[in-house]
């Protein structure tokens, strides 16, 4: 009996060895964690099973594989700015996939707090900010990477009224499809546009300069009339987030980096963790702003524990932001380690811009960038001129087929992108989605398209005006297309009046003679009625304020007919000269005299008329401006916080086709927009010009002034049209935007994102003394002639102070003149708006 009881025990102790080691056995689950209203993935989400200890987090593309021990029920789900979510694991499967979409919630921390002693996270956060110089790749000699960009944009939160708009119906086979792949908890989009680009990105430090080369573009979106531009625009130069840079400019606003010099100003930050990796400890602080409308963020970082360089960062803004139409921004970036293991440079980045609906019954837009690096080269600086065309597009950028994109794409492309480029021409097609196109196109453009003929016509701000001299006044014009010609481009406007009864008219015709270096000429004629101080070179690209000076008085008007030939070429990177020849005439339609001879003054013979014969050479260096492209056109697309500088000299001839006078003209021009710390962005223009001949004095230099109810950014606002003129100057136009600073923190208003600005205006300037004894008080009969103002020993000087974004749209300025208040006609206080489209 004793045998058997020793087997019997053996037995029991294997079957229990048996059970114990059964019971041990790993599950595993594997899945991708996703937005359900983008369909986008998300990473760095946190995933742990019900009542068990340890978890994972998802990758930067939001897939995880989670290992446990049974018995387990469910797996459940967290990340800051999305509600948490649960779902069941099935029983007895050793490997499973479960994927899970989450929806944004409130985007909040958990609560800090610091019993004593010092915010642990602070002590991190400086050694992050010590090394931002040393862990920033701008700050490396030179680099360059190949870079994959991916860009959508949908149509989302389609209500039931929306869907039930006419209009809408007839995209149901659109919508239907798509529901289809929406997925689990998913929300309906209808995709408008959907690109990919492979380029080459190349910079150097010393000169600073950066240079992309599109190689492939795959571009399909309505509406979209010119590939090259879009091609352009798809590429890196315009998805480029460093956060090592104390402000991040997103959508052409200011962004204080969670690791910016003054971090502790914007920020709260907490120490959510720290991880041994054998040698150290990496970290994660998750932080979020001080004031919730300030445009700061809200998210996590994590940091190598020896270098203190970013390693992956994860960003949102929400809606309570002092930012317009926007219901949140995302931006999620993950870094590598350099092949020689001293620098962590971008890897993957993608973005979300979830744009709200303008009105309860309309719908929303999402755009979603995704950008990936890969094939770096560090400190291998190419020759300084390589980087002078900022982005150029390859010769064969169109040229490719499905398996140039295949090999060249990070990840596969999803069922829902592949199913975007199908439907996409569908939607194109309808006749709805035509119609809308062509309207959005006539409001940007302000041009008509008449493909049959590949004309433009219009603008048709410059359709219709009324004023006393004209009546009523009908203009139409016309440009050719890239269709006529991607050289030549000729363009044309008529104009009549129905009370003096006169046709205007005008054209022209530029020659594009290279893209690279960018090189134009170009030749024109126009037979118009113009008025003193409201020429269009004094409007400049004021388009709506031109428009609107065709109305009313028309006072001090002269006929005029200008012929003028240009040659306009980009010298090196940022240095763009032009010479123009030009001839025009001076008929006023007012009382004027000038003396013809100065020396004799009284006993002179006098005129009224003139001819002028000049030639204009004009130097225009903006070194960080970058260009795109067009078939026939350049587009800037800024100079960034760096100044503009424009160097102007006008010679005249006499004799020359007719010319009355010889003379010289100087001018000096800056103009920048910088951010000026933590209270906002300051823009400043400054000109002195110097004109040393003896001119009548409709050609010396009168200010801009602004008799309308509109505030004019390039204006003196309380200037009267034509009050001041003068043969050496000094003008100064500034204007400086808190943004949400100060009104940020008062807690009655906050919440409706005003935004405060002050504005100056100053002009100084005197006239000499021929200058002003060549023009008469009275023509030949004796009758009184007008004459001019000019400023004595002190400066004209108005200032003001406003309000922005005032339903969101509008602005009111509220301008004081403070000198010259004697001057006939003016107003010493008045009330200006506007109205801008801006985030």
């Amino acid at each position: 009996m004793r045998p058997r009881r020793n087997i019997a025990a053996l037995i029991f102790l294997v079957g229990l060895f048996c059970t114990k080691g059964f019971s041990q056995t790993t599950y595993t689950i594997k899945g991708r964690i996703t937005d359900a209203s983008t369909g986008d993935p998300i990473p760095f989400a946190n995933l742990g099973i019900r009542a068990q200890l340890g978890g994972t987090t998802t990758n930067f593309d939001g897939i995880y594989e989670l290992k446990f021990t049974p018995p387990a029920d469910s797996v459940t789900v967290t990340y800051v700015g999305y509600t948490s979510r649960s779902k069941a694991i099935m029983p007895n499967l050793p490997e499973q996939v479960i994927d899970i979409q989450l929806s944004p919630g409130t985007t909040q921390l958990r609560e800090v707090k610091i019993l004593a002693g010092e915010n642990p996270a602070y002590a991190v956060m400086r050694k992050i900010v010590a090394r931002k110089k040393a862990n920033n790749p701008d700050e490396l000699t030179a680099y360059e990477y190949e870079a994959y960009n991916k860009i959508q944009i949908d149509i989302d939160n389609l209500s039931k009224g929306f869907r039930d708009r006419k209009s809408v119906r007839k995209m149901t086979h659109v919508l239907e499809k798509f529901d289809e792949v929406k997925g689990e908890n998913g929300e309906t989009i209808i995709p408008i546009f959907i690109s990919e680009s492979v380029s080459g990105v190349f910079y150097r430090r010393d000169p600073q300069k950066k240079k992309e080369v599109i190689n492939k573009t795959k571009v399909s979106g309505v509406g979209l009339t010119d590939g090259s531009v879009v091609s352009q625009l798809i590429g890196s130069t315009f998805q480029q987030y460093n956060f090592y840079n104390n402000w991040l400019n997103i959508l052409q606003k200011d962004f204080v980096s969670p690791i910016s010099d003054n971090w502790k100003l914007y920020y709260e930050y907490y120490l959510a963790d720290s991880v041994d990796n054998g040698s150290g400890y990496d970290y994660h602080i998750e932080f979020e702003p001080r004031q919730k409308q300030d445009l700061a963020f809200t998210g996590s970082l994590w940091v190598d524990g020896q270098t203190f360089a970013l390693t992956q960062i994860d960003v949102s803004v929400d809606k309570r932001a002092n930012l317009n139409y926007i219901d949140r921004i995302k931006i999620q970036q993950s870094y590598e380690l350099s092949e020689d293991e001293k620098s962590w440079l971008p890897h993957k980045t993608r973005v979300l811009i979830d744009v709200a609906e303008p009105a309860p019954q309309a719908a929303g837009m999402l755009l979603k960038f995704y950008s990936a690096q890969s094939k770096y080269k560090i400190n291998s600086p190419r020759d300084s001129r390589f980087y002078d065309t900022a982005i150029e597009l390859a010769e064969n950028y169109r040229d490719h087929d499905s398996t140039y994109w295949a090999k060249n794409r990070p990840e596969d492309l999803s069922p829902t992108e592949k199913l975007t480029f199908e439907l996409i021409d569908s939607l194109k097609a309808l006749p709805v989605v035509k119609t809308y196109t062509e309207l959005l196109n006539i409001f940007v453009n302000g041009y008509k398209r008449i493909d049959k003929w590949n004309i433009d016509v219009g603008p048709y701000l410059f359709l219709y005006a009324n004023n006393k001299v004209e009546g009523h006044r009908f203009r139409l014009g016309f440009r050719t297309d890239p269709g006529f010609s991607k050289k030549w481009i000729f363009s044309g406007y008529g104009a009549y009046g129905t009370r003096d009864h006169d046709f205007k008219y005008g054209g022209g015709l530029d020659y594009i003679i290279s893209r690279k270096p960018w090189t134009m000429a170009g030749v024109s004629y126009s037979k118009d009625l113009e008025r003193l101080g409201l020429s269009p070179e004094a409007i400049g690209p004021s388009t709506i304020f031109g428009a609107l000076s065709r109305f009313g008085a028309f006072r001090r008007p002269y006929w005029q007919q200008d012929i003028s030939a240009y040659f306009k070429r980009e010298v090196v990177k940022g240095l763009t000269g032009s010479v123009q020849l030009r001839h025009r005439t001076f008929d006023p339609l007012f009382a004027f005299t000038y003396r013809t001879d100065p020396a004799a003054r009284e006993d002179s013979p006098v005129k009224s008329a003139f001819d002028i014969t000049e030639v204009n050479f004009e130097a225009r260096l903006a070194q960080k401006e970058t260009f795109l492209l067009n078939d026939n056109e350049r587009i800037s697309m800024g100079n960034g916080n760096s100044p503009a500088f424009t160097l102007r000299y006008t010679h005249g001839f006499k004799h020359l086709l007719g010319g009355d006078f010889n003379y010289n003209k100087f001018s000096f021009n800056i103009r920048q927009s910088f951010r000026a710390g933590v209270i906002g962005r300051t823009y400043y223009n400054v000109t002195f010009g110097y004109i040393p001949s003896i001119l009548p004095y409709p050609l010396l230099y009168t200010p801009l002034g602004n008799e309308s109810f509109f505030y004019v950014e390039n204006a003196f606002n309380l200037m009267r049209y034509f009050e001041f003129i003068s043969d050496r100057y000094f003008a100064l136009r500034m204007e400086h935007n808190f943004e949400g600073f100060i009104l940020n923190r008062i807690p009655a208003i906050r919440r409706l994102k005003l935004r405060m600005l002050a504005t100056g205006r100053l002009f100084y300037g005197s006239i000499s003394h021929a200058n002003e004894t060549l023009t008469t008080t009275t023509d030949e009969s004796g009758k009184q002639v007008l004459a001019f103002n000019r400023l004595n020993s002190k400066p004209y000087i108005e200032l003001g102070y406003g309000i922005d974004n005032i339903f969101r749209t509008g602005r009111v300025d509220f301008i004081h003149r403070l000198t010259y208040l004697d001057n006939p006609n003016v107003t010493p206080f008045t009330v200006k708006i506007s109205f801008w489209f801006k985030l």
